[in-house]
């Protein structure tokens, strides 16, 4: 496929504690960008964005990829395809591949369906709720993983890499416990000039679009 990568976001989302920089189309720039892959980012409206973009994605989130001939939703989903674009996200030979699929699946499956919903009840004034020992349990055996290695999977960068850095990386997450291991794997995947580019794109983005409401 030649033609330009589409990635589709929010045109706009509130300041404050969430949730600029965090928004996932961050991960498919941050890929496209590590691959030397084209792309543009196009945008759907805050406002009514539960339904206004339901044939694109059945739940009303963002992002989503178009690739040609091809439209995806799901952040996961969206980083493995665009890994099956480039080696630099993920390797070719048999076992490299494997390790890092389950390592993204890890990410998502693993880390980020307790990380998430831990996350949502703290910030609504639930500290104290029933998944923090799972939630710890989760970060414990990460932290043991990653003192032992570099990277997660095929030894070197991968997009395994990149997810589980982006789902680790959320202040609150991150501030829990003393986990030096995983603190340095997250500064050191940060660091990347991708990353930094893929967030910094992505801020100014949500600064233009406040620049255009305020002149309404």
């Amino acid at each position: 496929m030649s033609e330009k990568l589409i990635i589709w976001t929010l045109d706009w989302v509130p300041a404050g504690e969430a949730p600029r920089g965090f928004v996932r189309d961050l991960r498919l720039r941050w890929a496209a960008e590590e691959a030397g892959l084209p792309y543009e980012v196009r945008t759907v409206p805050f406002e009514g964005r539960e339904t206004n973009h339901l044939d694109r994605q059945p739940f009303g989130q963002v992002p989503y990829l178009t690739d040609g001939d091809v439209s995806m939703f799901e952040s996961g989903a969206c980083l493995l395809h665009l890994a099956r674009r480039s080696e630099t996200l993920m390797p070719r030979d048999p076992i490299g591949e494997a390790d890092t699929v389950q390592w993204v699946i890890a990410a998502l499956n693993s880390v980020e369906m307790v990380t998430v919903p831990w996350w949502f009840l703290t910030i609504t004034g639930q500290p104290d709720n029933g998944l923090t020992d799972w939630f710890n349990q989760r970060l414990v055996r990460m932290e043991r993983v990653l003192a032992e290695r570099q990277w997660l999977a095929a030894d070197r960068f991968t997009v395994a890499d990149l997810l589980m850095a982006d789902v680790l990386r959320v202040g609150l997450v991150r501030a829990h416990g003393e986990r030096p291991a995983t603190e340095a794997y997250i500064k050191r995947i940060t660091s990347r000039p991708a990353f930094r580019k893929a967030h910094a794109d992505q801020m100014a983005h949500f600064e233009a679009a406040d620049r255009m409401r305020s002149q309404r």
